[in-house]
């Protein structure tokens, strides 16, 4: 591209150095010595009045893609813009405008100078180029003030062990799982030894291959693991006390030293952590993964296609497919593009299904109950907890379908899985509304789930009773959270 900039004061030897070897740029200075001297500084100058059009054909107004205005006096701008008009109509213009003047005004400036319709395609006033870079710089800032505290924490950490255990919780999906990485690999970059831990089995088909073909590192223990025992300090992400995570114990809450999350905060939490721990949890972003990407992107960390597509993928699944972004999602995926390896995320999400999943799917459909527009399905026993969501997502698709809850029974636990498309209903607060207090529940607007412990459901004779208590108490609850009566 050939951009010529007119003027060759601070700011326009400034332009023409900094896109100098990237474009073909060329300066016109009217003050000789100006001139002969950024010549000698390698730069290609036309000596000369850039309001003359002899000048401006010197310099080759006719060929010329782009043209700079760096002069701030108005009444040389605007003879200046004729001037380039009278030769060149379509050539883009960008120029300084004093201040408290728009480029509206300034077109009715040159209308009543010259009485012809000119205008300027770009222009810039200094107060607001400065507001701009204000903003840039403070919200930069306010970026990385969590990142700060964050390492400030680790730091802290480190004075006592080397050693940080991270928890997500049970079932780990890709955005937990990507979020435990990413922080592992900030915790390392500070010398700590890290290990992931989960409680429960990583049986959705996605998830396995999102494992596997990544090569992440995850430790499944049990509920009073002597792994967890022996680590001096953990880290919950994409999770919380109360929530989807039985292997912690009480005594285990003292440990807990960071907390990152993007759900809602969980009842007590504050009861539950010690006063010190470091506690970023932000509801209005969509993804953990992109709160460690803000992280990853203030430390400048060089990210590898592995640590990329992992949060990349983790976006993209807690998003629902890029649905539902926050400005913090947004930069995540700006940031992350570029550096996914594609041919691997094209592998994940779409590896072989199971007999088990594919069996799930066929009784979500066939133990399919309706109640006007909402579906409600009972899949027995089952060791694939993520198929739920699976099957929840593929009932979702029924024509005349709004709201979804699959529910089964893994082992001493109910757990459900829901979905809705209905704009007036939030199923996260419904799924805690109907089952928070005899388990837990929550979610987003669109994407929840709940747990409840067997209890009393485990005094049922057989199977086939506890199924039939399970499924007359579940449905009576959500119905009545949904204010839907039972017909």
């Amino acid at each position: 591209m050939r951009i010529l900039i007119l003027g060759g004061g601070l700011l326009g030897r400034l332009l023409a150095e900094a896109l100098r070897g990237e474009f073909e740029v060329t300066i016109i200075e009217k003050d000789e010595l100006r001139a002969q001297t950024l010549m000698e500084g390698g730069l290609n100058v036309i000596q000369g009045d850039f309001s003359y059009t002899a000048t401006l054909l010197k310099a080759g107004i006719d060929k010329v893609d782009l043209l700079v205005i760096t002069t701030t006096d108005l009444e040389t701008i605007k003879k200046t813009v004729y001037v380039i008009r009278s030769n060149n109509k379509d050539v883009p213009i960008v120029t300084i405008l004093p201040n408290g003047i728009t480029r509206e005004e300034f077109k009715e400036e040159l209308k009543k100078s010259f009485e012809a319709e000119l205008s300027i395609d770009y222009s810039i006033t200094p107060i607001e180029a400065l507001k701009e870079s204000l903003l840039n710089v403070i919200l930069k800032i306010g970026e990385k003030k969590n990142l700060n505290l964050l390492l400030r924490k680790l730091r802290e950490l480190k004075e006592s062990s080397d050693t940080l255990g991270i928890v997500m919780h049970d079932n780990p999906d890709p955005d937990s799982i990507a979020s435990a990485m990413a922080l592992s690999l900030i915790a390392q970059t500070l010398g700590f030894k890290t290990k992931i831990f989960h409680g429960g089995d990583i049986t959705h088909h996605e998830n396995r291959a999102f494992v596997n073909l990544l090569g992440i590192e995850l430790t499944k223990v049990s509920r009073g693991s002597y792994e967890i025992k022996r680590m001096p300090f953990l880290a919950l992400v994409d999770c919380q006390p109360n929530g989807n995570l039985t292997i912690l114990e009480e005594s285990d809450m003292e440990k807990i030293k960071i907390v990152i999350d993007h759900h809602q905060i969980l009842q007590h939490l504050s009861d539950l952590l010690p006063d010190d721990a470091f506690i970023d949890i932000r509801s209005e972003v969509n993804s953990a993964s992109s709160i460690l990407t803000e992280y990853l992107r203030g430390m400048n960390y060089s990210l590898s296609p592995a640590l990329a597509t992992a949060l990349f993928y983790g976006i993209y699944v807690d998003t629902k497919k890029f649905s539902k972004l926050s400005p913090v999602d947004l930069k995540a995926i700006e940031f992350l593009a570029g550096k996914v390896d594609y041919e691997i995320l094209d592998k994940i999400e779409h590896p072989d299904i199971s007999t088990e999943t594919a069996e799930i799917l066929a009784k979500a459909i066939l133990n399919r109950r309706m109640y006007k527009n909402v579906v409600i399905s009972n899949v027995g026993f089952i060791k694939n907890r993520d198929a739920l969501a699976e099957a929840a997502d593929f009932l979702l698709r029924l024509e005349g379908i709004t709201t979804v809850l699959v529910f089964g029974i893994v082992d001493d636990y109910i757990e459900m899985s829901a979905r809705t498309r209905d704009v007036r209903v939030n199923i996260g607060k419904v799924m805690k509304d109907a089952f928070g207090e005899i388990g837990s529940g929550g979610g987003h607007a669109r994407a929840g789930g709940a747990r409840i412990p067997l209890g009393l459901f485990k005094l049922a004779k057989d199977k086939n009773s506890l199924l039939k208590l399970a499924e007359e108490a579940i449905t009576e609850k959500f119905l009545e959270a949904l204010n839907i009566k039972e017909s």
